[in-house]
């Protein structure tokens, strides 16, 4: 028990076997007002968990992995996530292709379908931003940012006003930033 709980002090108090949900592009949502979180070749599982638990706790209706990338279903990501990893569907893509053309499908229906990348050097600031409709939010890899392919199929680069003397935040953090604005305008 200690060895499958990966605890170094103790024996899990419990082990679940579980199916792991697959899910794919086609799980993408539909509504006018859709939110999905893209996690740009993350290497953290830590970070994919906490992301899919913010995700899910602020309205997010699915998360993207793209590239190469930390293994969502791996047990640091599902500790992260308290769970959040079953709430939402979680897809694995190789590269953007998929969910551009979730995006020019649902544009082509008249939906406004925004992509939204997140970096330090963004030029418009997360308040500032219009992020009305549905929105592809991506947090890119935590050392080196966002992909170029990720960059270019950006419509805005945000940035987070920050004070102090720390130059950035981690992916982790930015990402629920980011999200809890996307649900807070939602809200009001």
């Amino acid at each position: 028990m200690v060895e499958l709980g990966e605890k170094d002090e103790s024996a899990p108090e419990l082990l679940a076997v579980v199916r792991r949900p697959q899910a794919g592009p086609e799980d993408l949502p539909e509504g006018d007002d859709a939110v999905v979180l893209v996690l740009d070749r993350p290497t953290s599982p830590g970070n994919v968990g906490s992301l899919a638990r913010s995700a899910d706790a602020l309205g997010a209706h699915a998360v993207v992995v793209t590239g190469h990338a930390a293994d969502p279903w791996d047990p640091r990501a599902l500790r992260a996530s308290t769970g959040s990893m079953f709430a939402l569907p979680v897809i694995a893509v190789d590269d953007p292709a998929p969910v551009l053309g979730w995006r020019d499908r649902r544009r082509s229906s008249a939906g406004q379908v925004t992509i939204v990348g997140t970096d330090e050097g963004g030029e418009t600031l997360l308040p500032h931003a219009d992020l009305h409709g549905s929105v592809v939010l991506v947090v890119g890899n935590e050392t080196r940012g966002m992909s170029l392919a990720w960059s270019e199929a950006c419509d805005v680069v945000v940035s987070i006003p920050m004070t102090g003397s720390a130059s950035s935040l981690n992916a982790a953090a930015s990402g629920s930033i980011a999200l809890y604005e996307l649900a807070r305008r939602r809200w009001t």
